[in-house]
């Protein structure tokens, strides 16, 4: 697979420009009821230490037994990511001492991983740009424990919950270029494999974090040495560490120095990255194959399966609403950003018009719960409703204008928006005669504005705006604008 090519995004510095290159390793928790390679819970809040069986604590004598419901996850997950699906895969032992891991070690997959190189097409809505980012692996690894330093002013705690639960390590080739372009993939990703039912995507609650390597070079020239951003758990943290982080590089550089390659966090507070350890520091992990677990092996026709099975795919429903809705790339992508306004606008948009059911829910429902800080699957009114108001507009029962009221009566009150529109009497006037006697008003009002409008038609606008106020929005517009042009004589 071909590096993508893409425009030169460049930052200026004080001695001419610069290009960040940035590539991302994304740990996904994979969904499953039990861990990696035992049956405890992976349920989140437990109390500490309460979902921990003898092998996540590393009891002597314990063996990992995987578990296929994660394998199945990472398959998927590959599948979703359109990659090489490897049919033999090892894991391997990650030697690291630290209170949080009681084997002294992190059953990983390292030469062998479960899945090769795929790819993931990216919008990035600030520069309107779709970009190709490859990825290079993907691979099984179980997590670590937590170490809790804030319950005691001497002492540390280890909460072992986590110790064993399903990782997919996702890592992309270095073909970012921008910290927006980071944060469009790393949305996308997470897309991805919500769609799929692999990961639920939960930052909050560390659920997928992500490792951010970023390094600075002259355009053209050859990759500068890289720093690793660690366990950046926000989209919007990591558009800001990169921004941050080149910006220290081209600094250093600037001045005549050199990059040292190393680990460094995130301080979102201080907005800075610091140095948490050097490549001469870094770990020397001693892979070697672990000697518990025999190597993973399944046939193609398993995969196969798998894929038969996999839910229809972000770009794949983009471009199913883009050709059976008439909706523009734009609004496709927004409505299939997340699984649950999708489903919505297809039940909104059934034997409806499409294109006005996307106007109507990224406008005004997304607008209102935007507002009221939910999401769409709090969402007060139902696609049932939502559908109801945008039949009244297509018979001309109501205005544009009435249906927003209506639409503001659903979302705070409920109800059935036909029932409502009768008991309120919201009908819309379509009755010529009762338009008519409200323009002759206007008119009669506004004598001065009538020789206005024939010598310049467009305050047309402005008479229409009138008789609708005048008709409490009620008036049909069509009408309105009819009769108004051939009182006033205008073509």
């Amino acid at each position: 697979m071909n590096a993508p090519v893409k425009p030169k995004k460049l930052i200026k510095g004080a001695t001419g420009d610069w290009e960040i290159v940035i590539g991302m390793e994304i740990h996904a928790q994979v969904t499953s009821q039990a861990k990696l390679f035992s049956g405890a819970s992976t349920a989140f809040g437990g109390n500490p230490n309460s979902h921990v069986s003898l092998v996540d604590a590393a009891m002597p004598g314990m063996l990992p037994v995987i578990n296929e419901e994660c394998v199945r996850q990472a398959i998927r997950t590959g599948l979703g990511l359109k990659a090489q699906i490897n049919l033999k895969s090892t894991f391997d032992r990650k030697n690291y001492f630290y209170p949080d891991l009681p084997q002294g070690y992190q059953i990983s997959q390292y030469k062998s991983p479960i899945v090769g190189e795929g790819e993931v097409i990216v919008d990035v809505p600030e520069t309107g740009e779709t970009i190709m980012v490859r990825i290079e692996r993907l691979h099984l690894e179980q997590d670590a424990g937590k170490s809790i330093h804030d319950l005691h002013p001497t002492m540390s705690f280890v909460d072992l919950n986590r110790s064993g639960v399903a990782l997919m390590e996702i890592v992309s080739k270095p073909d970012l270029r921008s910290a927006d372009e980071a944060r469009a993939y790393v949305t996308k990703l997470r897309t991805i494999l919500r769609y799929l039912g692999t990961c639920d995507g939960d930052m909050d609650k560390g659920n997928l974090r992500a490792d951010v390597n970023v390094s600075v070079r002259r355009p053209g020239e050859e990759f500068g040495t890289r720093c690793e951003i660690k366990n950046v758990n926000s989209i919007r943290f990591i558009g800001q560490a990169i921004e941050v982080e080149a910006r220290r590089q081209i600094a250093i550089l600037e001045d005549g120095g050199v990059i040292e390659q190393e680990t460094r966090l995130f301080d979102p507070g201080k907005g800075e990255t610091r140095s948490m350890r050097s490549k001469e520091e870094a770990h020397d992990y001693r892979y070697f194959p672990d000697p518990d677990l025999l190597p993973l092996e399944f046939d193609q026709a398993y995969v196969d399966d798998l894929a038969q099975h996999l839910p229809e795919l972000p770009d794949a429903k983009k471009a199913r609403f883009m050709s059976d809705y008439g909706l523009s790339s734009y609004d496709a992508g927004v409505l299939v950003a997340e699984r649950a306004s999708a489903d919505f606008f297809e039940e909104v948009a059934k034997g409806r018009d499409g294109k006005a059911a996307a106007n109507w829910i990224i406008n005004e429902l997304f607008g209102r719960l935007n507002k009221e800080g939910k999401d769409i699957t709090q969402s007060p009114v139902s696609a049932q409703q939502l559908g109801a108001i945008i039949e009244l507009i297509g018979e001309n029962v109501i205005s544009g204008k009435i249906a927003k009221d209506l639409f503001e009566i659903v979302f705070t009150e409920g109800g059935d928006p036909r029932e409502i529109v009768e008991k309120r009497g919201m009908k819309q006037v379509t009755d010529t005669g009762a338009i008519e006697k409200a323009i002759d008003e206007v008119i009669a009002a506004n004598p001065d504005k009538v020789e206005q409008a024939k010598a310049k038609p467009t305050l047309l606008g402005w008479f229409v705006g009138q008789v609708m106020k005048q008709t409490g929005g009620k008036a049909n517009p069509q009408a309105v604008n009819e009769i108004l042009k051939s009182k006033l004589g205008i073509e």
